[in-house]
């Protein structure tokens, strides 16, 4: 009896224990439930459309994470850079294309009263070690601190524009094949990288003068429209011929008009690089900006974000991107062993939005 009349109130003292732990769990699982729901409910949804060249950035887990922090969950959809402003913007956030001109025919169409501008690349040519000499005993190809520079661009155009073989080229026995001489690129019509070759191309053409006039333009166009004519079918999204450069290889894409931060990016992810893989910078080369045009408020405070968070630029490095502060390049370059200039000093503007959209209108005309 004294056994039970000592037992009965302890255990009573510990179901009430057990109860109230039980009580206390339970609820701050709700707590902790709750409070995730509300932070879920929280979240602004933002849609927009990009350029396929940043799909893997706002994929990036760690991308997305930060953008939560700030309460923005954001959804892309891609679309080619010059293909977005011809876009129904109903449902959507923002536009982001690559390019100046793309972000200056998307702002116009929205009437957008403010752009963001958030990272920038520069224009480069993809190739391989394997057509390197026979480029450099051509004279158009010479390798300055670790660099491979297209030192005769003009040169290097005329033979694809002449329709010159790999196989006619002196003493060429790395790659004596019947493919032309051409530089592979994305639509001109619809995608921006190749707006941007044939921005530099008649730069080029146009005796290393930015074109300005309709007579300019006009004097070009044989030659520049030659250059996309000949290359059959074009991709309206830069992934396209990067996708065949890394998994064809030399044979279908001896030479793509790509983003420099494509190819970072690619050999980045790798265990190693490609040693078999080159980045050719033109001389003059160009860079193409990234700039987001917001549709909405929503848009706009992305736009802010994308642009001025430290953590979302330094991202950006990461994918081979060039941002304000030059440290983050350089960092990333190191940490991925991976070797491109910091400063490149012979970068040439593309012509006005007016012309290059003129000269485009014209080469679309000899497609049809």
């Amino acid at each position: 009896m004294e056994v039970r009349r000592v037992l009965g109130p302890a255990l009573a003292a510990i179901l009430a224990i057990g109860i109230g732990v039980a009580v206390y769990v339970s609820y701050g699982r709700q707590s902790t439930q709750q409070a995730a729901q509300d932070a879920a409910a929280a979240m602004i949804d933002v849609k927009g459309m990009i350029g396929s060249e940043k799909e893997s950035f706002f994929a990036d887990p760690k991308v997305i994470a930060q953008l939560a922090t700030k309460g923005l969950r954001v959804s892309v959809e891609k679309v080619g850079s010059r293909e977005i402003a011809s876009r129904d913007f109903k449902g959507y956030d923002f536009g982001f294309p690559a390019g100046a001109p793309a972000a200056i025919s998307l702002q116009n169409k929205a009437k957008a009263k403010q752009v963001f501008p958030t990272f920038f690349t520069p224009m480069a040519i993809a190739s391989w070690q394997l057509l390197v000499p026979v480029m450099e005993n051509e004279g158009i190809v010479k390798k300055t601190d670790n660099t491979y520079y297209i030192i005769d661009m003009k040169r290097l155009l005329e033979l694809g524009e002449k329709g010159v073989r790999w196989r006619d080229l002196k003493g060429n026995t790395a790659f004596a094949t019947s493919k032309s001489i051409l530089i592979s690129s994305t639509d001109v019509r619809k995608s921006n990288s190749g707006a941007m070759y044939l921005a530099l191309a008649s730069y080029v053409v146009n005796d290393n003068n930015v074109v300005e006039t309709q007579a300019q333009a006009d004097r070009v166009l044989p030659f520049v429209t030659s250059l996309f004519l000949r290359q059959g079918l074009q991709e309206s999204s830069s992934a396209g011929p990067f996708e065949d450069y890394t998994t064809m290889g030399v044979g279908k894409a001896p030479l793509v008009m790509i983003y420099e931060s494509q190819f970072l990016e690619y050999q980045s992810k790798r265990a190693q690089p490609n040693p078999d893989m080159v980045l050719l910078y033109p001389q003059p080369t160009l860079y193409t900006k990234h700039i987001l045009v917001p549709f909405t408020d929503n848009g706009r405070r992305l736009g802010e974000l994308l642009a001025n968070d430290a953590e979302l630029q330094k991202m950006a490095a990461n994918y081979g991107y060039r941002t304000a502060s030059a440290t983050h390049f350089a960092e990333f370059l190191k940490a991925k062993s991976l070797s491109a200039p910091v400063t490149l000093v012979d970068v040439i503007d593309p012509p006005s939005f007016e012309i290059l959209e003129r000269m485009i209108q014209a080469i679309e005309k000899k497609f049809q």
